[in-house]
């Protein structure tokens, strides 16, 4: 057990993480959920646990909101299902693991809140808006992290659309068919039982695409967040000892959005015949045997108007 509880601390106590991050957030809560469910379920005070789930929940009642505005934060960070995590955040891996090599760790977060409050949003306005849902106005709470891994995954597919995963029994496919299957499927589902989650998802989807389309053309959105985020890890961050203080403070601007050693602004925008190159590195050996600085040259070339 120890061991596990060392793993953690050393997963956190890395600066570019914050993938792994935000999915050992969101376990760390389902699992306290489910102790205190089975634990308050036990002791006959399953009320309790109601209660704390409609303290996490988000409500499409703007009454119930502004009570507890916080619920727009804290519902993507909150699972009941096994499942339901188990497939969000398998989803928020394999799609978020593209946008942190690419982008950075910063951008990974940026896109995961961006989407999940954009998904929120989306949902209530939908809800107070359409008389066909006004009657659910007060159903239960909204949870789970399905909008801000839309997000992502949806980015990623606007950042890399060409990217192949390998399918079981599918066999390779490119990640935009992927974002599409999944947009559609929930696109479909808006006037089902779960009318109000598929909606967080068309939320989620529509702010990863806008946030990849906006940076291509030189407009990050995450930025107010980064300097939250800069603010955040030097109250956390221990001290380093005199001799290295000079060092660390360099590396640490020069990966403060990118999660490379080399600043994408530091690089030179390349000429046509390495773009070419690249480009032919790409169509023999695929994306992922790019080095970081190829794929960041490749990014500045297509912020090129």
């Amino acid at each position: 057990m120890s061991n596990i509880v060392d793993d953690i601390k050393r997963e956190f106590a890395k600066s570019e993480n914050s993938l792994i991050k935000i999915i050992l957030i969101n376990t760390a809560v389902f699992l306290v959920l489910l102790i205190t469910k089975i634990i308050l379920t036990l002791s006959q005070s399953a009320g309790i646990y109601n209660w704390i789930i409609d303290m996490l929940g988000l409500s499409a009642s703007t009454g119930e909101f502004i009570r507890k505005p916080w619920t727009l934060i804290t519902y993507f960070f909150t699972h009941e299902d096994i499942f339901h995590i188990l497939f969000n955040m398998l989803f928020l891996y394999w799609f978020g693991k593209l946008v942190d090599e690419y982008l950075g760790a910063k951008r990974v977060v940026a896109l995961y809140l961006l989407g999940g409050i954009t998904g929120g949003v989306f949902f209530m306005v939908i809800y107070n808006l359409l008389p066909y849902f006004q009657p659910n106005l007060n159903g239960p709470p909204m949870l789970g992290a399905s909008a801000a891994a839309f997000s992502i995954a949806v980015g990623a597919s606007t950042l890399l659309p060409n990217y192949t995963f390998n399918i079981i029994f599918l066999g390779p496919i490119r990640i935009k068919f992927i974002a599409l299957f999944y947009i559609i499927l929930s696109l479909a589902q808006t006037i089902g039982p779960n009318a109000g989650g598929n909606l967080a998802h068309l939320g989620g989807a529509v702010m990863g695409y806008i946030f990849i389309k906006l940076l291509q053309n030189g407009t990050d959105l995450g930025k107010p967040l980064y300097s939250v985020m800069n603010v955040w890890s030097k109250m956390f961050r221990k001290r380093p000892s005199m001799q290295v203080t000079y060092r660390e403070k360099q590396v640490y601007r020069s990966t403060s959005v990118y999660s490379s050693s080399a600043s994408p602004s530091t690089i030179e925008m390349p000429n046509q015949t390495e773009i070419d190159s690249i480009l032919d590195k790409i169509s023999k050996s695929g994306y992922e045997s790019l080095t970081k600085e190829e794929k960041q040259k490749l990014f500045k070339a297509s912020q090129q108007k």
